[in-house]
C-alpha cells in the first residue's frame, strides 16, 4: 500500500457526511485531516524500475551482455540441446539463436509500436474530447456519437480489419507494416481516450477560474490550453499508460493472426515471437512462447499499476476543496 501523510486543512465542519467520509477526521478546533497520498510504495518502484529496463532495451539494448541477433550457436544444432546453459540463461530456440537476446532486442518494436500509437490516439481524441466537452452543444453530439460509434467496433477486431485492408500485400515492405500496425492500433484507441478526455472537460470547464479567465475575455484556445487542459492531462495520462498496456497486447493479437509486424529475424517483436514460437512447442521447447509472454505480462501489469496510482493521485473530489 502507498504510503499516506495526514494533511490539515481548514473546511466547514457543517459539511455533513459525504463520500470523503471515511477519509476525514475531525479534530476539535474545525481542522479536518485528509489523507493525501504521497509515496509509491515498494509495488510503485519495482513497476517504475521494470519499466525503466524495459525502456533501455528498448532504445539503447547494446547496454546488455547478450549476443548479436544474427548470432546463432552451432553447439545448441548439433546436441538438440535448447535449455539454459552458461552465458544463455534462458537457452536458445530452434534455429541456435539466443532467446534473451530475441527477447531484449524484441522489446523496441513492441514499445515503438505501442507508445506511438497510443500517443496518436492520445493526440487525436484528446483534441476532439477537449473541444465535446468545452464547447457541449451540437459539437458535443456529433463527436459523442462518432465516439460510441467507434466503441461499438472491438478494438481487437477494428485493428485486424485496418490491418488486412492496408497490409495484407505481399510486397508490402517491413516498414509499411510497422506503419499500419501502428496506425492501426492508435486509430481504435481514439474513441476511448476521447470519452475520458471528454468526461473530464465537462468537470473542468464549469470551474470558477474557467468562467473567470471567460469574463476577462480571454481566448477559447487560451482557455483550454492554459486552464482545462492542465487540470484534464493527469486523466489523460492514466488512461494513455492503460492505452500503452492494451497495445502491447493487440499487437500480440495481431502478430498472432499472421496481420502483426512481420517476424524480420533482425527486428522482431514479443507479439511475433509469441507466433512464430509456437512450432517450438509442439517440440517441447516453450521457452519462447513463455518468456516473450512474461515480458508481456509484467510490462502490461507495471503499466496498469502505474495508470492507477496516477489516477489516484490527481483524482480530486469536490467535496475535499
Amino acid at each position: 500500500m502507498p504510503e499516506v501523510e495526514p494533511t490539515s486543512v481548514k473546511i466547514d465542519p457543517a459539511a455533513g457526511e459525504g463520500p470523503d467520509a471515511a477519509l476525514r477526521h475531525d479534530d476539535p478546533d474545525g481542522t479536518v485531516t485528509l489523507s493525501k497520498t504521497k509515496r509509491l510504495g515498494p509495488i510503485g518502484w519495482l513497476a517504475i524500475i521494470w519499466l525503466g529496463l524495459v525502456a533501455l532495451m528498448a532504445f539503447v539494448p547494446q547496454l546488455f551482455p547478450v549476443p548479436g541477433l544474427t548470432e546463432r550457436f552451432p553447439d545448441a544444432l548439433r546436441d538438440r540441446d535448447f535449455g539454459p546453459t552458461a552465458g544463455h540463461p534462458l537457452g536458445f530456440d530452434t534455429s541456435g539463436r539466443d532467446l534473451l537476446s530475441k527477447l531484449v532486442y524484441g522489446t523496441r518494436a513492441s514499445m515503438i509500436v505501442s507508445v506511438l500509437a497510443v500517443t496518436f490516439g492520445l493526440i487525436v481524441g484528446g483534441t476532439f474530447g477537449l473541444i465535446a466537452g468545452y464547447f457541449r452543444g451540437k459539437i458535443d453530439t456529433v463527436i459523442t456519437n462518432a465516439f460510441n460509434v467507434g466503441l461499438a467496433i472491438p478494438q481487437l477486431v477494428l485493428a485486424i480489419t485496418l490491418a488486412a485492408v492496408f497490409a495484407s500485400d505481399a510486397n508490402a515492405g517491413y516498414g509499411q507494416r510497422v506503419l499500419v500496425v501502428t496506425f492501426a492500433i492508435g486509430f481504435a484507441s481514439i474513441p476511448i481516450l476521447g470519452r475520458i478526455t471528454r468526461a473530464n472537460t465537462l468537470t473542468w470547464a464549469n470551474r470558477e477560474f474557467v468562467m473567470a479567465a471567460k469574463t476577462v475575455g480571454a481566448r477559447t484556445p487560451r482557455i483550454i490550453i492554459r486552464e482545462v487542459l492542465p487540470n484534464v492531462a493527469p486523466a489523460m495520462f492514466s488512461i494513455a499508460l492503460l492505452g500503452i498496456a492494451i497495445a502491447i497486447v493487440v499487437e500480440g493479437g495481431l502478430a498472432l493472426i499472421g496481420v502483426g509486424i512481420p517476424a524480420d529475424i533482425t527486428s522482431p517483436s514479443w507479439g511475433n515471437l509469441i507466433a512464430t514460437g509456437r512450432s517450438q512447442m509442439l517440440l517441447g521447447e516453450a521457452a519462447q512462447v513463455m518468456t516473450a509472454s512474461l515480458m508481456v505480462f509484467f510490462t502490461v501489469l507495471s503499466l496498469n499499476y502505474l495508470g492507477d496510482v496516477v489516477r489516484a493521485r490527481f483524482d480530486v473530489r469536490d467535496s475535499a476543496l
